[in-house]
Parts: structure tokens; sequence; C-alpha cells
């Protein structure tokens, strides 16, 4: 069976840098916790019998801000995070590369979009794409059990049936929910008084914000607070679609034009230990399976 494994590589790049290991510095000193973090996290993915891994891409985001930072000032930047880790941008990259694996660097776009586009433009030419995040955005991407998604340190899987029990809605509903529900790690407020149970049940009724009446007198749900939720709809419903704009991830991102530029044969001998050299990572040398010349 063909399958397409697509990698948030920033959230692989974070969670290694704020992960409880040691830390771990290259010859010269340099902080490089977080990118042998991620370079561990991708081979214990390509040395994973159960996932047989063929076709790969990381993405990530570089720089942190993007087209959406245009379009809402209180949208999520790279402010707070911290100079060591922001320092790691190129060599997590780099470390990706050297690993044999096919690298989707974001500029203006974020790494979800290149995701989604991946999921958009390969998911008919594979049994199975694998979105490995457990970013709730990734929601919208999901299709049947043909795109699923991959939470990997609760080892969870999430296809289409999942999604519905998990929400209350479908995938196509993703992008209203958390324009009235709110994304604080995007910087998405949100609709005051809406959470996400409420949200759902009028979602799955009515499917997209634009549907939603504005006299809560004209809702064919039942919502507890209705009378509220429904003139705060009214008063900021703007703000509620630009929200939803934010929220929809783009499926034009630029990526691969072909399922064949994703094929992963091995872990480059060569152009890898050379990179473990150069950051002392001796340990790290060692630790590929399947090698390629």
């Amino acid at each position: 069976m063909t399958r397409l494994h697509l990698v948030d590589g920033t959230f692989e790049l974070f969670r290694a840098h704020f992960s409880p290991r040691p830390g771990q510095r290259d010859l010269s000193g340099r902080d490089v916790k977080a990118t042998l973090g991620l370079a561990a996290s991708l081979l214990q993915l390509l040395d994973d019998r159960a996932e047989a891994v063929s076709h790969i891409a990381v993405a990530f985001d570089n720089p942190v801000e993007s087209f959406r930072n245009e379009l809402f000032d209180g949208y999520k930047t790279g402010e707070g995070v911290p100079e060591e880790l922001a320092a790691q941008f190129d060599d997590a990259e780099r470390a990706t590369a050297a690993l044999g694996v096919t690298v989707w660097s974001m500029k203006r776009h974020e790494a979800d979009d290149a995701l989604a586009s991946g999921a958009a433009r390969f998911r008919d030419e594979v049994e199975q794409v694998r979105l490995m995040t457990p970013d709730k955005d990734l929601g919208q991407s999901i299709r049947g059990t043909r795109v699923v998604q991959i939470d990997r340190m609760r080892r969870k899987l999430t296809d289409e049936a999942g999604l519905r029990a998990l929400r209350g809605i479908g995938p196509a509903s993703i992008p209203d929910w958390i324009g009235l529900v709110g994304d604080p790690a995007d910087g998405i407020p949100g609709i005051p008084g809406f959470g996400a149970k409420s949200a759902a049940t009028l979602l799955a009724h009515y499917e997209r914000i634009e549907n939603i009446p504005d006299d809560a007198r004209d809702w064919h749900v039942a919502v507890r607070g209705a009378v509220r939720l429904a003139a705060n709809l009214a008063e900021r419903r703007a703000d509620a679609l630009l929200y939803k704009r934010l929220a929809t991830l783009a499926e034009d991102a630029p990526i691969s034009r072909e399922l064949s530029e994703l094929e992963w044969s091995g872990v480059p001998r060569r152009r890898f230990e050379a990179f473990c050299a150069e950051l002392g990572a001796e340990r790290l040398r060692t630790r590929p399976r399947r090698w390629v010349d």
C-alpha cells in the first residue's frame, strides 16, 4: 500500500525544543537540541515498520509570519519564540534534507498550508495520506479514510468518522468552528460566548457561519444561551468571517508537483554523516537503519 506521510516539521521542532531531554550543543557550543531532537523523531518515523514510509515530505514555517499577518494584526508572529530555537529553523531544514527527506519550506504560507496542499494534490494518487500533526486546523483536510490525521504523541488516528465523533461536525466546517471558538495558539480570538459545543451544534445544522441566522428565534437547533450568542454573532459577523478565513488552509502552497519527488529510499550516508560530524552528533550518526549511497 502506497502511503504519503506529510509531517508538520515546525511542530516537531518545537516539541523537541521543549522536551525534558537534556540540552545538546554542537562543537562550537551552539544550542542544537531542537534540531537533533527533530532528526531523531524523523528517524523513528522512517524506521517504523508499521508506518512503512515510502513517500514523505516535511513542512516548516520559516519564518513564523505568513500572509495571514497582513489580514489580521493579532495573528501569531515569531515574537516569544526563544532565540536559541529561532536560530535553528534553517538547521532543522538541513537536518531533514540530510535524511534524504523532501523539505517544504514555507515563506508566505504556513506549514499547515503545505500539508493541506499536499493532501489535496496527491490524495487521488495514493491509497492514504497521513497528516502527521495534532493541529486541529488539519481536520478540514481529512477525507474519509483516504486522508487521515495522526497524533504521534498520543498514537491516535483520526479519520472522517472519528472527526465527526470528536467535534460533532465534518471537515468542511472546521474553519467555521475555529472562527467561532477561536484558536489562541494562532492568535484567533473567536466570538465571545461561543464554546466548542455551542459552535458544533450550530454548524452541524447550518454547516457554515454564513448560513446561521442573526436572530436566535430563527435557529432550528437548541443552543444554551442562544439569544446572547446570536446577538454576539450578529454584531461581530464580519470578525467571525475573517477568523474563518484565517483558519482556512490554502491548497495552493508552493510544494512538489510530482509524487515521485517525495519518494524516500533511505538515508544518504555521506551527507548524513557529514551533517552529524558538523554538529558533533556521534550517537545520531549510527541511528539510521536504511541507507542509500
